[in-house]
């Protein structure tokens, strides 16, 4: 579904990704892990179009994006959650579904994904004319998933979904992602600073550092990688 061929990118002249390879198939969740600064929130910047690719091809359902605005990327079936939830706080949690929902897709099948965002978040229905500044920040996660959801994506791509939630709302969090993409078979990619827990759902992991890819591998092969276990997983 999504296949990157040595996409480079920098910030001001300062590289930021380097020659960064690997793909993701339809139906299958995907890991990027790796140490703080190593380029995976740029790399799903760039995948989704707001940090334009320096060199190299991105391709999505075969068609090349590099070309292609960050608004139509959308259009086409990708959603970025981005890191730190990024809600509309002065909106209700409703009014940030719609928002989520301005998409082709999302328009027309909104009755039906409203349905199901609902029985995976359930306190969102409760809490559906409340402003989204006064949720918690694990509902505020939620409806940040919630929204990319609404689009009617074909590939949703979660930048670090846990972060700054306490362990308990990270594992509820990380549950309802593994649920979703269960019942409904998403393609997700997932960048997450929980290795343990990413790589294990993960059919695939790619191992990101300096802007690199450095190691990929299944589930089994990543966990009995010496480099992961101890870098990663304190073992």
């Amino acid at each position: 579904m999504l296949e990157l061929r040595g996409v480079c990118a920098d910030y001001g002249g300062v590289p930021a990704l380097k020659e960064v390879s690997f793909g993701v198939g339809q139906g299958e969740l995907t890991a990027i892990v790796g140490p703080n600064g190593a380029g995976k929130s740029t790399l799903f910047k760039t995948i989704s179009g707001v940090v334009p690719v320096s060199a190299g091809s991105i391709r999505f359902e075969g068609r090349e994006l590099t070309g292609v605005p960050a608004a139509q990327r959308a259009h086409l079936g990708i959603a970025h959650v981005p890191e730190g939830r990024q809600v509309f706080p002065s909106l209700t949690v409703l009014e940030n579904l719609e928002m989520g929902a301005y998409t082709q897709p999302g328009q027309r099948a909104w009755r039906a994904n409203i349905e199901r965002i609902y029985n995976w978040f359930p306190v969102l229905a409760t809490r559906a004319k409340s402003l989204a500044g006064s949720l918690s920040g694990g509902q505020q996660q939620m409806l940040a998933i919630a929204r990319g959801l609404a689009s009617s994506p074909k590939l949703l791509m979660l930048d670090e979904p846990s972060m700054g939630l306490a362990p308990s709302i990270a594992d509820e969090i990380f549950e309802r992602i593994v649920s979703i993409h269960g019942q409904s078979g998403l393609t997700v990619l997932l960048v997450e600073q929980r290795v343990a827990e990413a790589l294990h759902f993960a059919k695939r992991g790619y191992v990101l550092e300096a802007g690199s890819v450095v190691l990929s591998g299944s589930h089994d092969e990543l966990m009995r990688d010496d480099r992961i276990r101890q870098a990663y997983l304190g073992m």
